[in-house]
């Protein structure tokens, strides 16, 4: 059902879920006065889904998981992935049904409540423009190694620049831009496995066996502390695939393309993920140092003796940050749209022109931008506190959607059948396993001391959150019934 002109209009920026872009139907691609532009093709959304799945945090940060699980952190990725791919079926099955530029948050509003939808849709914006902050800081200090005349928050100025300059100008550039930045992860990470399975072979090198599966204290040298540590390192790798859902309803066919999203998103997280995990802890011994300090995939082209391994993964990371930067510009710009057009948020941040709601890029990269700087001014506390309040913030996102799509299925199920063209899997068994999984999840982030404290942050986030919607919502009630 697409919405009327005067719906999309800017002097109508307020507008209830409802008067989100939703239901079946396609876009022309040309954006009318004050309407997001539908120019996202299927072969963007393809491609954003999966470079969405792979980040820099497979390609360094995974060495802290391998540190942490030894090589049972392949159970580790496979374990997460599956909550993954339940999170993204389910939010897959009502993104399909009802297209929207908010996606989970106009969902969590629909079913749950306007205060679900505001702490949804502001806790994920909040994620996304301090993860811009944390990519760009460290694209930056790849940058200033390789050109120092800048420093490095010179180069996060530059990033910013561009980023917000591309995406301010048409969603097409942000398309091409995560397009051509996915062809060369995919092909980064395909080469790598081709590589990886020939040395497995004997074909390029000794063949390893299951020497380094089993040596060096055994498959978990940590035992079950290990790997739930390897669950918690990993869990949060998969955070932005989300992302597809909401650049869903700027594409030409929202319900064929974020359908056909969703659904090859799933074995390329078991490809990407567990298959690479597999090759790196079968190569290399897990207790390698070079795992953890120059990130296990240098450690397995090092020692298969691939000439600049070095450089050419840097180049692989460079381009992985700056993907990453442009999906969550994109990502937080229509998020914070979305939430204002419902009325919760400040009115300007609706206003489109050219297809794109520029202020709300622009509000976007100042805030990542100013958590840049906090980063550089007060490295170990403003800034600490601030990534701390995000740092579970993507289990909060799982558990609404995981609440939502409960409650909409059983709905729709009622009132329109039509409507479910991608459905979830043996609902609702594996919907309740996939909240009770992120509960897991969150109970076991208080065995550890770190990821306590983020609980701690992300739980007193959540709750002012929640209670600005709450106070949000009565306000409404209390002005609908005077008027």
């Amino acid at each position: 059902m697409s919405p009327t002109r005067a719906a999309e209009s800017t002097a109508a920026a307020v507008e209830p879920a409802s008067a989100e872009p939703t239901g079946p139907g396609t876009g022309t691609g040309t954006p009318g006065e004050g309407q997001l532009s539908r120019s996202l093709k299927r072969r963007h959304l393809s491609m954003i889904a999966l470079g969405g799945v792979i980040g820099a945090g497979l390609f360094v940060g995974s060495g802290s998981g391998i540190a942490s699980a030894g090589p049972s952190i392949v159970v580790a990725f496979a374990l997460s992935g599956l909550l993954v791919m339940l999170v993204m079926r389910m939010l897959g099955e009502m993104s399909a049904a009802h297209p929207a530029t908010g996606s989970f948050s106009v969902h969590a509003e629909r079913e749950i409540g306007p205060w679900a939808g505001l702490t949804a849709g502001w806790m994920y914006w909040a994620m996304l423009t301090l993860g811009v902050a944390a990519e760009a800081t460290a694209a930056g200090g790849i940058i200033h190694g390789w050109l120092p005349f800048l420093p490095a928050w010179g180069w996060v100025l530059v990033f910013m620049a561009f980023f917000c300059l591309t995406n301010c100008t048409a969603v097409k550039n942000y398309g091409e831009f995560e397009f051509w930045f996915a062809a060369i992860k995919v092909a980064a990470i395909v080469a790598f496995l081709v590589v990886g399975v020939l040395a497995i072979c004997g074909v390029i090198d000794t063949a390893p066996g299951a020497s380094n599966l089993t040596g060096d204290g055994g498959f978990m040298p940590h035992g079950a502390g290990g790997l739930i540590s390897g669950i918690l390192a990993t869990a949060f790798a998969y955070g932005g695939l989300e992302t597809v859902t909401i650049a869903s309803a700027e594409s030409d066919d929202p319900v064929r393309n974020v359908t056909g999203a969703v659904r090859t998103a799933m074995w390329r997280i078991a490809l990407f993920y567990v298959g690479s995990m597999l090759v790196v802890v079968t190569l290399v011994p897990w207790n390698d140092p070079a795992v953890a300090t120059d990130g296990p995939y240098v450690a397995v082209l090092d020692h298969l003796h691939i000439p600049a391994a070095g450089q050419i993964m840097n180049v692989v990371v460079l381009i992985a940050l700056l993907s990453a930067m442009n999906a969550n510009i994109y990502g937080s710009s229509r998020m914070a749209y979305s939430l204002v057009r419902r009325g919760q948020g400040p009115r300007a941040l609706a206003r489109v022109s050219g297809g794109v709601p520029r202020l709300a890029v622009i509000a976007s990269c100042g805030f990542g931008f100013l958590a840049v700087l906090a980063g550089v001014l007060w490295p170990t506390t403003v800034f600490t506190w601030l990534m701390n309040m995000v740092g579970a913030a993507v289990l909060v996102v799982w558990g609404f959607i995981a609440v939502a799509q409960l409650r909409m299925r059983r709905r729709l199920e009622r009132e329109a059948p039509e409507r479910l063209v991608l459905r979830m899997w043996l609902f609702p068994v594996l919907s309740w396993v996939a909240l009770l999984a992120v509960l897991a999840v969150l109970a076991l982030m208080t065995l550890h001391q770190d990821t306590l404290t983020q609980l701690y942050f992300t739980g007193g986030l959540t709750a002012v959150l929640a209670l600005l919607g709450v106070a949000a919502q009565r306000r409404r009630k209390r002005s609908a019934a005077a008027a």
